[in-house]
C-alpha cells in the first residue's frame, strides 16, 4: 500500500538518531516558529514607526553585520566554553535583545539593538552544527542536517503566516512572542541537552596541535569550500533580494512575488526528507556540482519568465538545488573539520553565508539599476558554473572519509525512537522502529549521555 510504504520511508528517515539530536531538533523548530523580527522588521520600521526605506535598509544591514561579527567569536566560544554554554548564552541574549528592540523608539537605539540582535541570533549556529556533528554518527549526518534544515523551513513557513496576523494586532506582541519562544529554547538546552564537546586525552593533546583561527585560515582546502559556499550563498540570496525587485520592475505585485516564493517553502517541507533518502549515501562532490549548476541556471532561467507561473517554475529548479546543497555542504564542513576545532570551522563557514547576506543586496541593486535584471540572472548562471567547477576540482583531491569505529553503546546514549514530547508526526513515524540501535562514534569523541529525565528530541541560518 502506498500509505504503508510512505510510513516506512518516514520511519527510516527519522530512526536511529540519538535522543539528544531530537531535543536539538525540537529547539530549532520552536525557535523558528517564533521568528518575527526577520520577517516583518522592514514593515515595522516603515509602517509602524514611519521611517524611510533607506533607514530600514540600514537597520537590516546592521542586523546582518552583527551576524558576520559574531560568527567567528561564537565558533571560538563553541570550542573553548563548550557547545551547551554557547547555545545558552546565544539564545538567552537573543531573547533579551529582541524584547528590548520592541520598546526602542529612537533611530540610533533601534539600529544599535538590531546589531545586537544580529550578533546574538547568529551566535548559536556554530554551536548547533558542532553539537549535531558530535552526537550523530558520520553516516547519519547528512540525514540529521537535512531534518534540521526541514525544521527550520517548516517553522519559518508557519511563523511567517502567523506573523502577519500578529502584526495586524500589535508589532510589539510579535517581538515579545519571539523573545519568549527563544527563551523557551534556552530552557530546553539547559534542561535536556548535555555537553557534547569531545574530551581530549593528554596523549591527544600532545600529539595534535591546538586549533586556532589561524589554523582555519591556513587550511587551504577548507577555505576553498568557504569561498565556494559564499558563491552559492550569493545565488540563493537573490530569491529574497533580487527576485522581488526584478518582479516589481516588471510590473508584478507583491502578492505575485508572494505566490512565487511560497513555492520554495512548500517544496522544501514536502521534498526535503524524500530527497535526502535518495542522496544520503551518494558522492558529496557530485551532489555539490549538480546543486551549484541547478542553482545558477535556475536563477538564470528567471530572465525568460514573463508570468507568475513561469517564475514559480524557476523557483522549483533552484529550490531543488537548495534541498540538495544545504545538508551536503554542512556535512562536508564537518568532514573537513578536526574534532577539537569544529566550532571555529563552523564559525568560518557560517560567516560565508553572513557575508553573502550583506553583499547580495548590494550586488543585485547595482546590477539591476545599471544593466537590468537580465544581467543579474546571467551573472547567477556564471557564478553557479564557476562554483560547480570549483567543487569538481576540490573534491577530486579529497580522500574518502574513514569509517568510524563502533564501541558498545551505553543504554541511555541512543533513543529507540523519537523522545516523548517530540512532534506527533515524528513520534508516529518512529512507532515501528526496532528499539535496539547500534551506535558508532569517532575516535576521541566522548559521546554525550542523555539525562535520566529524558522524555524525548533542536534553532536561521
Amino acid at each position: 500500500m502506498p500509505f504503508t510504504a510512505m510510513r516506512r520511508a518516514v520511519s527510516e528517515s527519522v530512526s536511529g538518531l540519538p535522543r539528544a539530536f531530537w531535543w536539538l531538533w525540537t529547539s530549532t523548530l520552536v525557535n523558528r516558529l517564533g521568528a518575527f523580527v526577520a520577517t516583518f522588521m522592514a514593515l515595522y520600521l516603515t509602517l509602524e514607526r514611519g521611517y524611510s526605506a533607506s533607514y530600514a535598509g540600514l537597520v537590516a544591514a546592521l542586523h546582518g553585520l552583527g551576524g558576520v561579527v559574531s560568527s567567528l567569536g561564537a565558533g571560538v566560544m563553541t570550542d573553548r566554553l563548550g557547545r551547551r554554554p554557547t547555545l545558552l548564552i546565544a539564545q538567552a541574549s537573543t531573547a533579551v535583545s529582541v524584547a528590548v528592540l520592541g520598546f526602542m523608539e529612537h533611530p540610533v537605539a533601534i539600529a544599535g539593538v538590531a546589531f545586537a540582535v544580529g550578533m546574538a541570533s547568529n551566535a548559536s549556529r556554530p554551536a548547533v552544527q558542532a553539537m549535531m556533528a558530535d552526537i550523530v554518527r558520520p553516516e547519519d549526518r547528512v540525514r540529521a542536517f537535512s531534518l534540521n534544515y526541514w525544521a527550520i523551513n517548516l517553522g519559518f513557513a508557519i511563523s511567517s503566516a502567523g506573523a502577519g496576523f500578529i502584526a495586524s494586532y500589535s508589532y510589539r506582541a510579535g517581538f515579545l512572542i519571539e523573545a519568549a519562544m527563544t527563551m523557551a529554547c534556552a530552557i530546553v538546552v539547559f534542561a535536556k541537552l548535555p555537553e557534547s564537546r569531545p574530551v581530549r586525552t593528554a596523549l591527544e593533546k600532545a600529539a595534535e596541535p591546538d586549533v586556532g583561527l589561524g589554523t582555519v585560515v591556513r587550511d587551504g582546502r577548507f577555505m576553498g569550500v568557504v569561498g565556494l559556499s559564499f558563491l552559492v550563498a550569493l545565488i540563493f540570496q537573490q530569491g529574497s533580494v533580487g527576485l522581488p525587485i526584478a518582479m516589481g520592475d516588471a510590473g508584478f505585485t507583491p502578492a505575485d512575488y508572494g505566490v512565487a516564493i511560497a513555492v520554495n517553502g512548500v517544496l522544501i517541507v514536502a521534498l526535503q526528507i524524500p530527497v535526502t533518502r535518495f542522496i544520503e549515501h551518494r558522492d558529496a562532490g557530485r551532489l555539490l556540482v549538480i546543486s551549484s549548476v541547478l542553482a545558477g541556471y535556475g536563477f538564470g532561467l528567471t530572465a525568460f519568465a514573463g508570468s507568475v507561473g513561469v517564475f514559480a517554475l524557476t523557483v522549483c529548479v533552484w529550490t531543488l538545488a537548495e534541498i540538495v546543497n544545504a545538508p551536503t555542504q554542512t556535512g562536508l564542513v564537518v568532514r573537513l573539520s578536526p574534532v577539537h576545532g569544529r566550532g571555529r570551522y563552523q564559525g568560518m563557514y557560517t560567516m560565508s553565508w553572513s557575508v553573502a547576506g550583506l553583499v547580495a543586496p548590494l550586488m543585485s541593486g547595482f546590477v539591476i539599476d545599471r544593466f537590468g535584471a537580465e544581467w543579474l540572472w546571467a551573472a547567477c548562471a556564471v557564478i553557479g558554473t564557476g562554483a560547480a567547477a570549483g567543487y569538481w576540482a576540490l573534491m577530486r583531491q579529497l580522500p574518502e572519509e574513514a569509517p568510524a569505529p563502533s564501541p558498545a553503546p551505553s543504554p541511555g546514549d541512543v533513543a529507540a525512537g523519537a523522545p516523548d514530547g517530540a512532534p506527533a508526526a515524528v513520534a508516529a513515524a518512529v512507532a515501528d522502529v526496532t528499539p535496539a540501535v547500534e551506535v558508532e562514534v569517532e575516535v576521541g569523541v566522548a559521546e554525550p549521555v542523555a539525562p535520566r529525565t529524558d522524555s524525548v528530541a533542536e534553532p536561521r541560518p
